[in-house]
């Protein structure tokens, strides 16, 4: 009995039906989940029957068959299928439970080999992978080259077939070779341009960490009260830094409410004006309390006369310190004065022929300013005169038409009146010529003076800038003088000057020895680049691949030059 409970202890109880592991055959689910197992048997009953019907010697099932219990399949309902027969295992015990754990344990031991298998062969697809998509760009790069290739090529054809001539290929290719020397100096401008403005990134980080570092040994130096301190005060200023980011996005938020408001305003004409109602409101109210304010102000008639008494005392004293001030004002003049009349007097003795110079040009300036102010004055005059003059001309003018016809009407004239007539008319003649002639002077002289005018303005022109120009060089000269005098700020400033630039030229040295040091470390790093370079496959591939196309320009230069031959 207990090599049969042994040997039947993993077997299923029938072929259609539910085992004793609970799991229902592939393909069929219950109609409800009331699914019975077959318990254990006592030694004494008899196994169940087939579907011929029961054994006569045995006993029944103990549970009835029902419709419900009836499996469904994907086709339809089917009838129950009955247990096989032989033996069946009647006992569950120890023995049973662990021939189950070791089938599991198998079974999940052969599925995570499975799924190891799986993820090494995951990663071999993905190595694989990896080196597949890197040589699929080199050839995808590779295709781009000569499908640019192809294309010149399959243009050399067609411009063959076509008949076309040599000049506008040329043409075509000088166009092209000039477009293509454009974008390559563009290109090299521009990374010239890249290389200056990272150069200039690098050195301003390297200062910058010059500078951090400078920062942290001087904190390092400082004692431990002044450490705390600039923790403290570095800790407030994050903080006052965050407010004030806060508080610049509640300006920015603000400013944008503002902005839309305004904007809703200027669309509507009821806004506007109550906007303009609650201004003049606001003003109205603030005027309200300065009036309130003065009134609480206000007080008794002695308080107010004491207020004026104390206003008109301070008002005395700053008058009176204000009248000292201009006082000690003029007198600082009068002493600039000597001092500059001073100056004057040495610049004469040290510069006699400037001096000539300059009291003869101040002769001419005041010459022409004195012809400018009496200008007006003369060629009023003048015009006034050339009006009477004309006046005169017309009147004697009129006199002698009137003689003239006078003489017509008069048809017996004795001699002597003709020659007392003759006589004046000579003489009228000669005032007349006379008038001409100095109308003549008088116009020439207004063209000779406003000549005159104008080169005295150019003059007054030229005497100005002069004269700007010498109190500039005055004022160079004075400044000069004072700086010279002081001989020991001078030799003080030579000092400090020197001392700076000493220091400068220990902070260049070190600065100088810090490059030194980074240029060694950069030599050691492009000497390992190189040598990886020279180690790796990629760059191999590039010197074949630049040779292949070195190759290829040979063919196409060659390819170029053949129609040239072709028509020779």
């Amino acid at each position: 009995m207990a090599s049969n409970h042994k040997s039947s202890a993993a077997r299923p109880v029938s072929r259609g039906g539910v085992g004793l592991t609970g799991r229902p055959p592939s393909g069929i689910r219950p109609l409800s989940g009331n699914i019975r197992v077959a318990t254990a048997m006592p030694p004494g009953t008899a196994r169940p029957g087939s579907r011929g019907g029961p054994i006569g010697t045995g006993g029944v099932l103990s549970s009835q068959i029902k419709v419900a219990d009836r499996p469904v399949t994907q086709q339809g309902l089917t009838g129950m299928k009955t247990g096989m027969k032989g033996p069946q295992r009647q006992i569950l015990d120890k023995s049973y439970y662990l021939g189950l754990l070791r089938s599991k344990i198998s079974e999940l031991t052969t599925e995570v080999n499975k799924l190891q298998k799986e993820i090494e062969m995951y990663n071999q697809e993905n190595s694989v992978y990896l080196s597949y998509e890197k040589r699929a760009e080199t050839l995808a790069v590779e295709i781009k080259e000569f499908q640019g290739q192809l294309a010149d090529y399959n243009m050399l054809v067609d411009k063959l077939n076509t008949n076309t001539e040599m000049e506008e290929v040329m043409n075509d290719y000088n166009m092209l070779k000039a477009q293509n020397d454009r974008e390559t100096q563009s290109m090299d401008v521009i990374f010239t341009e890249r290389q200056a403005k990272e150069k200039q990134m690098r050195s301003v980080e390297e200062e910058i960490e010059q500078e951090k570092q400078a920062a942290d040994d001087i904190i390092k130096n400082m004692s431990l009260e002044n450490q705390v301190k600039y923790l403290e005060m570095k800790a407030t200023n994050e903080k006052l830094l965050q407010e004030l980011d806060t508080l610049q996005q509640q300006l920015d938020s603000q400013n944008m409410k503002k902005e839309s408001m305004e904007a809703e305003i200027a669309h509507s004409q009821v806004k506007q004006e109550a906007v303009l109602l609650h201004e003049k409101l606001y003003e109205l109210e603030s005027h309200r309390d300065q009036m309130i304010a003065e009134d609480k102000s206000i007080g008794s008639p002695m308080e107010e006369r004491e207020k004026l008494l104390k206003q008109v005392k301070d008002d005395n004293q700053e008058i009176a310190s204000m009248e000292r001030q201009l006082t000690d004002i003029k007198e600082k003049i009068n002493q600039f004065n000597e001092e500059i009349r001073q100056l004057d007097m040495d610049l004469e003795e040290h510069q006699g022929e400037m001096n000539q110079k300059y009291k003869e040009l101040k002769k001419r300036e005041e010459n022409m300013d004195t012809f400018i102010e009496t200008f007006e004055e003369t060629k009023n005059q003048e015009l006034e005169r050339k009006a009477q003059i004309e006046a005169n001309i017309v009147s004697l003018l009129e006199h002698c038409s009137r003689n003239i016809n006078r003489m017509k009407q008069i048809s017996s004239i004795t001699n002597q009146e003709l020659k007392m007539m003759q006589d004046d008319l000579n003489f009228k003649s000669t005032e007349v010529q006379k008038s001409q002639s100095t109308a003549r002077n008088l116009t020439s002289d207004s063209q000779r003076l406003q000549l005159d005018l104008q080169k005295m303005e150019l003059l007054e022109s030229k005497m100005t800038e002069e004269q700007h120009s010498l109190k500039s060089k005055i004022k160079q000269m004075t400044t000069d003088l004072e700086t010279y005098n002081d001989l020991p700020a001078l030799k003080s400033s030579g000092e400090e000057k020197k001392k700076k630039l000493h220091q400068e030229r220990m902070i260049l040295s070190t600065r100088r020895n810090a490059f030194k040091k980074i240029m060694e470390k950069l030599n050691i790093e492009h000497e390992a680049l190189k040598t990886q370079l020279q180690e790796n496959e990629t760059h191999s591939q590039l010197t074949n691949l630049e040779r292949k196309w070195q190759h290829h320009e040979q063919n196409n230069f060659v390819m170029k030059e053949y129609p040239g031959q072709s028509i020779h």
